[in-house]
């Protein structure tokens, strides 16, 4: 086995535990930085990719493939498939035309997610389902399947119910969801922008008809708002920016990037293990880039880290070879 060879099993061999997080940290912030401008871009492509898809199946409609990314993101990854098929099955064409009456939006999103068959009702859950009722034949909504939903090892602020709440309600208060979100050029603007409450109902109840609770507002937190920032806005602002040709979209998609704390997830837990490698969310999504499309698959001889430590190994093999000659 010759000497290249080696080395590119020692890189495969140390990818599942990010082997090459040892080397990020020695090298310098510069070279760092241009690594992680590659890998960034990289993955703001790659999710440009998966967005035009949703694009193309909205019939080349951006407000409504916003809306779906909105409902897509709200659903973590517990739930993101199902708020999908939900915002196929509630187009926002339906939110705009009842956008002035808070509990018909409300009644739409949680009544077209079957979720409601799970619970007891009390008067306020009749009414909805009475309301859903109506505005399902109006505008020929197809009810979901309960099973569709993963519910079991859920938070209760993450509650499907209670985040189609919050949807609801921010959909009630914003009247183009698109321009907002293109508009925002920091975290403080994304926090502004979604932390909203739930209607007073879901206030003391998590769930529909449940006992009540002491009252807690029902918000979204920051750090939900961040992710919604890093996961959505930014990827968005980007998409769209790419799709018109327009740098100033592009760019601000990467300032917001760079405002933003980087995640906090086991994964970049364990690029940290190295060293202080995220200091921001663009740091971050690089890092994420790296592990899923290059660590994950042992593409060490294609990832721009990979092959910059082969490129030393060799100039310093070179440099050797040099030497004794």
């Amino acid at each position: 086995m010759d000497e290249r060879k080696r080395h590119i099993n020692r890189l495969k061999a140390g990818a599942s535990y990010f082997g090459c997080g040892g080397y990020l940290s020695r090298i310098g912030t510069l070279n760092r930085l241009s690594l992680y401008n590659t890998l960034s871009f990289e993955r703001l492509n790659r999710k440009y990719g998966d967005i035009k898809k949703y694009y193309l199946a909205s019939d080349q409609n951006w407000q409504q493939t916003f809306y779906i990314m909105l409902l897509r993101t709200m659903g973590g990854m517990d739930n993101k498939e199902a708020f999908t098929t939900l915002a196929h099955r509630v187009a926002y064409a339906h939110i705009l035309r009842e956008r002035m009456v808070p509990q018909n939006i409300e009644a739409m999103l949680i009544g077209a997610s079957g979720l409601l068959d799970l619970y007891p009702h009390d008067e306020y859950i009749l009414n909805l389902k009475r309301n859903f009722s109506y505005l399902s034949t109006k505008y020929s909504i197809e009810k979901m399947s309960a099973e569709e939903w993963r519910l079991t090892k859920i938070y209760p602020n993450n509650h499907p119910i209670l985040r189609l709440s919050q949807i609801a309600t921010l959909l009630t208060h914003t009247s183009d969801i698109m321009d907002r979100m293109l508009a925002c050029r920091s975290g403080e603007d994304v926090h502004r922008l979604f932390s909203c409450e739930t209607l007073p109902y879901w206030v003391n109840h998590y769930t529909p008809a449940s006992s009540k609770q002491r009252t807690v507002a029902k918000r979204i937190g920051r750090t939900k708002t961040d992710l919604l920032a890093i996961n959505l806005v930014a990827q968005m602002q980007y998409a769209y920016g790419d799709y018109i040709d327009n740098d100033k979209l592009r760019n601000k998609a990467i300032s917001l990037l760079e405002d933003l704390p980087a995640e906090n997830n086991s994964i970049i837990a364990q690029w940290k293990s190295y060293g202080p490698l995220a200091q921001t969310a663009f740091d971050s999504q690089a890092l994420l880039q790296l592990s899923f499309e290059y660590c994950r698959h042992q593409r060490c001889e294609e990832c721009p880290v990979g092959r910059q430590i082969l490129s030393s190994i060799e100039r310093k093999s070179d440099t050797a070879t040099e030497i004794e000659g």
